[in-house]
């Protein structure tokens, strides 16, 4: 298109050019937001046999038998490593056994805290069997546990961090010394009484879980008289420390003179020869060493 300026010359007007898309430049035709290049695929992947669109890296290594072979090997090594382990592992830490000291609910450890602060009017001292083996703790009272003793030396440890926080000397490494502390003393305790077990040549069915048990209960004790020496200052954590030792004292007399006196011991006769003289001093020995431990490591704890 011309048209006149101002100075009288023509000049002509550019018009814009329009790109058509698609084969035919019929305008009505509606063009796609996107080119097609299907046609650019296929006329350079035409020669890969089994590879469209939709192939991916690993898909030719996933058809190779070679390499199903290479993964069904690896599981098997994986299945076989796993039962190996768990063989190994079941005879140095026997899981299975450890299930049956877990096997708590509410009532027992309601009871089973009361009989540890207060044992003195239960009677029936002896763990129930059923087709000779103990029936789970949560159906016998008299029958030990690993859940009061764990638990009470995680308490153990938080009321020790309090303490030592309402008198300023709280710090984590403090803390840990005194969880790792209270940990070395049971470790300590439970090894001298298999030493001694051993020494005396005791045939008794306690087992090291068991001894473990046992020691761990006294930290129910030590619980309760932290928390009253900080409530009622030290007159009260003496008073209270005292009935829990003496109480501690007389659950593990009633509970160990079944599982190491003879049975003319637990029956109340007199106990005569050398053997079980000595078996009778080892269990006062053991239920002793506990009032011990329990003032050893929190007295330290109330000012």
């Amino acid at each position: 298109m011309e048209f006149l300026n101002q100075t009288g010359s023509r000049q002509r007007k550019l018009q814009p050019k329009i790109r058509m898309r698609g084969p035919s430049g019929d305008p009505s035709d509606p063009s796609p937001l996107f080119d097609d290049t299907s046609s650019a695929v296929n006329k350079h992947g035409h020669g890969d046999v089994g590879k469209g669109p939709d192939a991916y890296p690993g898909q030719d290594f996933l058809s190779d038998p070679m390499s199903n072979l290479a993964m069904a090997y690896g599981s098997s090594l994986a299945s076989h490593g796993k039962e190996m382990m768990d063989k190994n592992l079941d005879r140095f830490i026997p899981i299975s056994k450890l299930k049956y000291y877990f096997a708590v609910d509410t009532v027992y450890v309601g009871k089973k805290l009361g009989l540890l602060v207060f044992p003195y009017m239960h009677e029936n001292w002896e763990v129930s069997y059923q087709q000779d083996t103990p029936v789970a703790p949560r159906f016998d009272i008299n029958a030990p546990d690993l859940y009061i003793p764990v638990m009470g030396f995680i308490t153990y440890v938080l009321v020790a961090g309090l303490a030592l926080g309402t008198q300023n000397r709280f710090s984590p490494e403090i803390l840990g010394i005194q969880a790792s502390s209270a940990l070395v003393w049971l470790i300590i305790e439970v090894l001298a009484v298999l030493l001694s077990l051993y020494l005396v040549t005791v045939n008794t069915d306690l087992t090291t879980i068991d001894l473990v048990a046992f020691s761990g209960y006294k930290y129910v004790g030590m619980i309760v008289g932290v928390v009253a020496g900080l409530l009622f200052g030290r007159m009260g954590y003496y008073l209270t420390l005292l009935w829990c030792c003496v109480s501690i004292f007389v659950f593990t007399i009633r509970t160990l003179r079944l599982k190491i006196l003879s049975e003319a011991a637990a029956e109340g006769r007199l106990v005569r020869g050398a053997k079980n003289q000595l078996r009778m001093y080892l269990t006062m020995a053991i239920a002793a060493a506990q009032p011990v431990f329990m003032y050893w490591l929190t007295f330290h704890l109330v000012r």
